[in-house]
């Protein structure tokens, strides 16, 4: 049985999140993974709405698996942005989360866990962070309102909380699409 274990303890962004997947990996399926991010064809271009996102994923070359698992985390994201700002799904507007980068994170995370194939999914606690981050909204208190809507729907945080960002909406929809358990 190959169970994914995701620390996130001390840092729960998408990079990390990619790291810790990446690690667990042989070394030459780590290189083809990040070959098939990079070769899937994501644009610079940023996405403004859960429509636009969907049809990116949807003209990418990759899996089926990996663009079913992309649509989840950003319907996950979208949602959160809908409760924060009090407006429909269909409504929402992503910033950060809707550039070409975070995409791209985002799809080598799934091409990860697919390459691992895990059968569960094991993860800490998740820490949140404290303090502010500036975003296309100002600056806002940590955890930003769209990652504390996913939290809310299931993630268990750490008690004791690290200065900065250390999950972002985006690795927050990550983690609550993919982790079965945690500890």
């Amino acid at each position: 049985m190959t169970t994914l274990f995701w620390n996130l303890e001390e840092n729960a962004t998408r990079r990390h999140l990619l790291a810790e997947a990446l690690l667990q990996l042989p070394e030459e399926a780590r290189g083809a993974v990040l070959a098939a991010a990079d070769a899937a064809g994501v644009p610079d271009s940023h996405h403004h709405d859960l429509a636009e996102v969907n049809a990116t994923i949807d003209a990418l070359r990759a899996s089926e698996r990996a663009k079913a698992d992309m649509r989840a985390v950003y319907r996950i994201l979208a949602e959160a942005e809908a409760a924060a700002h009090g407006c429909s799904v269909e409504q929402t507007h992503f910033h950060e989360v809707g550039n070409g980068e975070a995409l791209r994170n985002v799809l080598a995370i799934c091409l990860a866990v697919e390459a691992l194939s895990p059968d569960r999914v094991r993860a800490t606690r998740v820490q949140t962070g404290e303090g502010t981050v500036v975003c296309a909204h100002g600056e806002l208190a940590v955890p930003a309102p769209a990652t504390a809507a996913i939290i809310a729907r299931g993630i268990p945080v750490c008690e004791r909380t690290l200065p900065g960002e250390r999950c972002t909406p985006t690795s927050a929809a990550v983690i609550l699409h993919f982790v079965d358990e945690f500890e």
